[in-house]
């Protein structure tokens, strides 16, 4: 769930101004650029590249991330939160692939706007920000969605980084961790592992679209962490998505984490380091032991 009471007071990020944008994409647009990334204190190498992906409704701008160096790597999608591709969503990319992994985050809302759909202060409380953003959000249908998560992981196969065992994952933030669950049953084939973070109560509806209907089509293992405030909200949602990967025979950890909704995504008012970097921890964990 995504609006003023879920997220709290402004997101910032001064990499969104005019000036700073312009600069950052000078320096990716339509060329390989080796950054360094720092991850908790361990340097590596990572190539990173702004890229089009051809998809059913179109072209979706989005940002590749892998390794410097010659090797080949297993294939992550991220789907970012409502607020769409920024700069703390390339962070999580670099980070991603300093770790060993060729990354592919797209712009979820190509269909409506190019990336990045904020600026540098954006008010979840401003009714008239939100809704555009919720509109963006409403031309993404569910085929829709499907589509793009065939167009993106066949982009990532085109890789030659990317490695060639089949298995990949997907992980998600806010709305993105619907679109994982989707994501993970539309390519059920490739999608070994699955992360959502503060995916919200949208992961469990009564609608006949719900993401939890979908888990008997995975192939994949789950790690779901929810955020404490989603939970006060719907406190049987967690009791229900255990019993559905009970029921599908899927390999799932559903955790309430002790942060708001939105903690993971530097830049929001309510980013809580310690529990993003445990929940970081945990989706290490998961792609190590599913992704080998």
């Amino acid at each position: 769930m995504c609006d003023e009471f879920i997220h709290p007071g402004l997101v910032t990020d001064s990499r969104l101004s005019r000036r700073s944008f312009a600069a950052m994409t000078v320096a990716t647009a339509g060329i390989s650029s080796t950054a360094l990334a720092q991850t908790n204190g361990i340097g590596a190498n990572v190539v990173e590249k702004d890229v089009e992906v051809k998809t059913a409704d179109g072209t979706c701008d989005a940002v590749l991330f892998h390794p410097a160096g010659k090797g080949s790597w297993p294939a992550v999608l991220v789907w970012p939160d409502i607020m769409g591709l920024r700069p703390a969503f390339r962070d999580i990319g670099r980070r991603l692939a300093g770790q060993g992994y060729v990354v592919l985050v797209p712009n979820p809302f190509y269909r409506s706007a190019h990336a990045p759909v904020i600026g540098e202060n954006f008010d979840f409380s401003n009714p008239e920000q939100r809704t555009r953003l919720t509109g963006y959000r409403a031309a993404m249908t569910d085929d829709g969605i499907d589509h793009d998560a065939v167009a993106y992981l066949a982009f990532l196969d085109t890789q030659p980084q990317a490695s060639k065992t089949r298995k990949a994952g997907v992980q998600g933030y806010c709305m993105g961790g619907a679109l994982s669950f989707r994501t993970a049953a539309a390519v059920s084939g490739r999608i070994a592992a699955v992360g959502s973070f503060h995916g919200g109560n949208g992961l469990v509806t009564k609608n006949p679209n719900s993401p939890h209907l979908l888990i008997p089509k995975t192939n994949a293992s789950f790690l779901v962490c929810q955020a404490q405030n989603d939970d006060t909200q719907q406190p049987q949602m967690k009791d229900d998505l255990k019993a559905a990967f009970v029921a599908a025979n899927r390999p799932a950890t559903v955790d309430v984490y002790q942060a708001n909704h939105g903690w993971c995504v530097k830049g929001g008012a309510v980013y809580n380091e310690a529990e993003a970097e445990r929940a970081w921890t945990a989706l290490s964990q998961l792609y190590k032991t599913s992704l080998a």
